[in-house]
Order: C-alpha cells, then structure tokens, then sequence
C-alpha cells in the first residue's frame, strides 16, 4: 500500500476555453471539478490503476466537505483529518495548444494541534505502507521545522519516504533522508540556486540533493521528460503528446507511475512517463487509467541528452544573505 499526504489538498476547476483574453468575457467550451493537491492525485492515479493506496489530508468547511464527497466517489481510501480552516480551491484555464494558466488559493493555515493530529495519523497508516509520499506546498505559517520534523519522524519509524514540494520543505527533506525526491525543473533550480539549462545541470542539481541526504531524485522536466538520478547512476526518458490538453497533475502521474513500478531502474522510469504523458492529454486534472496509456512512445536512456523543448526556467532568484546556507549542517531538534 502507498501512502499519500496532502497538508494543502484543494478543489481543482478545470475551465477549457478557445483563447485567454484579458478584460474580456470568456466562454467555456467545458468545465470539470476534480478533488486536487499533488498526493491526492498521487491517490487518484494509483487508484485508475488498481494500485492499493490511501490518502491523509486535512479537510474543512464547505469546500473540504465537498473535496471528502468527491474523493469517496472515486473510491479513494482516505482519512480526512477536519480543521477549523477552509479547504482551498484552484482554478486552470486550458487552451487548446496546451497552455495552461492557474490561479491556486493560499489554503488554510493549520493549528498546531491540528499538524499534530495530522502527524499522528500519518505515522499511524505508514506502518502498513509500503511508501510514504508526502507531496504539495506546506500549509501558509507551517513552520519549515515542523515539516522538517515530520520527514525525520517517518524516516526514523523506518518509512520509504518520498517527498515532492519546493523551496526549503524540499531542502529539509533532504537532510531528513527521504528516500526519493520528485522536484520539477523550476523546483530543483530554486532548491540549489541555479538554473537548469540542460540536462547535465539536472543531474548537478540531482547529485547535490543526494549529496545533502536524498536516496534518489526523480526530476520532472515537462516536454522534455524526467531524469532518474540514484546511487546506481543516471536515466533519462520522455513521452512525447502530439495534442495536449492539461499538463495539471502530469508530475503527479509521473510519480504515481514509478512507484507503481517498483520507484527503480528503466523500466519505472518508463511506466511514470507513459502515465504522466496520458495525464496531459486528458482533460483538468483527470488521472489516467490502463485504457489512456501508451508505452510505446516512451524513450528511455542510460545517458543524459540536450533539452528539446525551448521552455526554460526564469533565472534563478538570489536568496537574502541571511538565506544563502540552503541546507541545515545539523538535524533538525527533535522539539
């Protein structure tokens, strides 16, 4: 069983319309709501695919209510831990070309009782988990210790811990030991303060995530794939989609995927990228079932090669000074 954590879940609308235009009234050539956040759809994917996984994740209000009802219709395994705030919601405009804008909510902040009882839970379903994936932004206030303190509670209780956020939640996790890392490309460039301008500065960037405490690194790049980084070396592969339609959730597909697989080697390389590529070319943030892949567009490589998209990343932003020691030279106080 895997095991997702969602400290920020959402509401995800999902609107088509034929071209974005500021100022003007648009029209909807449709509209979906789907239950949001990077674990649950981590969940919602393993699910599509017969995968046995359960979900934790704080809820309240309306919106967290409605997010319960929607997660159940799915079949989704989840325990939802209720809170006085209320539950965010996010919209995505899709165009037709596959360009995606998203306007996402702040989300609730979180009492420390309530992190707390969160924490509990967690640690309570990890003992029948085959992996922990804590995954998605830090709620608004978590202090960055509290997250830091929860990776090290999972890796000392002996969890498989895989973590996918950003900024210094992804800084700690590292130090923490997760045993996997899933950063995209913007993601890794903030984390070591450089921008990824090829593949060899992915696997920099990887090898100095490894080098703070990360087992593995499995870096998604969007149209230009993902690259695998561990102690046994480097993989790289894409999937290329002909017709985009939403590119929300792909990362969450992608990881999905491999750990399906086995979270090792080529070969689970190859499956998260098949199923992060079904995800774009379904509409919102629909997860892909066995009937949407296609593997036989899947390229995997033992060796790293040139971008091939003409997306890069903005240049990466100077910290503070006070800010320029990017990871802890000590754990984190049990306290």
């Amino acid at each position: 069983m895997i095991l997702t954590v969602t400290l920020n879940p959402s509401l995800d609308r999902a609107v088509e319309i034929d071209h974005l235009a500021r100022g003007d009234v648009l029209r909807a050539a449709s509209a979906r709501l789907d239950p949001g956040g990077k674990g649950v759809n981590v969940s919602r994917a393993l699910l599509a695919n017969r995968v046995a996984s359960r979900a934790v994740l704080p809820c309240g209000g309306d919106e967290g209510a409605q997010l319960v009802r929607l997660l159940a219709a799915e079949g989704v395994d989840l325990f939802a831990v209720p809170i006085a705030g209320r539950t965010r919601s996010n919209i995505t405009l899709a165009e037709p070309d596959g360009t995606v804008t998203k306007i996402n909510e702040p989300g609730p902040g979180l009492t420390p009782a309530e992190f707390e009882a969160v924490t509990d839970q967690v640690l309570a379903a990890a003992r029948q988990a085959d992996w922990v994936v804590v995954c998605g932004s830090i709620p608004p206030g978590l202090p960055v210790e509290a997250f830091g303190l929860l990776c090290e509670r999972l890796v000392d209780a002996g969890a498989r811990l895989v973590v996918d956020t950003s900024g210094p939640p992804l800084q700690v996790a590292a130090t923490a030991g997760a045993a996997l890392l899933k950063p995209n490309r913007e993601e890794l460039a903030e984390a070591v303060g450089r921008r990824m301008e090829s593949l060899a500065d992915v696997v920099a960037a990887a090898e100095q995530l490894r080098s703070w405490g990360a087992a593995a690194v499995l870096a998604s790049l969007g149209a230009d794939g993902a690259v695998l980084v561990d102690a046994t070396g480097v993989v790289s592969g894409d999937c290329p989609v002909a017709r985009p339609r939403s590119s929300v959730g792909a990362g969450d597909a992608l990881l999905a995927g491999f750990l399906a697989a086995g979270a090792a080697g080529p070969a689970a390389l190859a499956e998260g990228l098949a199923w992060g590529a079904a995800a774009v070319r379904l509409p919102g943030s629909r997860m892909p079932g066995p009937a949407d892949l296609n593997r036989a567009d899947v390229q995997v490589r033992d060796r790293t090669v040139e971008f091939r998209s003409t997306a890069r990343d903005a240049p990466a932003q100077p910290r503070p000074a006070e800010e320029k020691r990017l990871v802890p030279q000590k754990p984190l106080a049990n306290g």
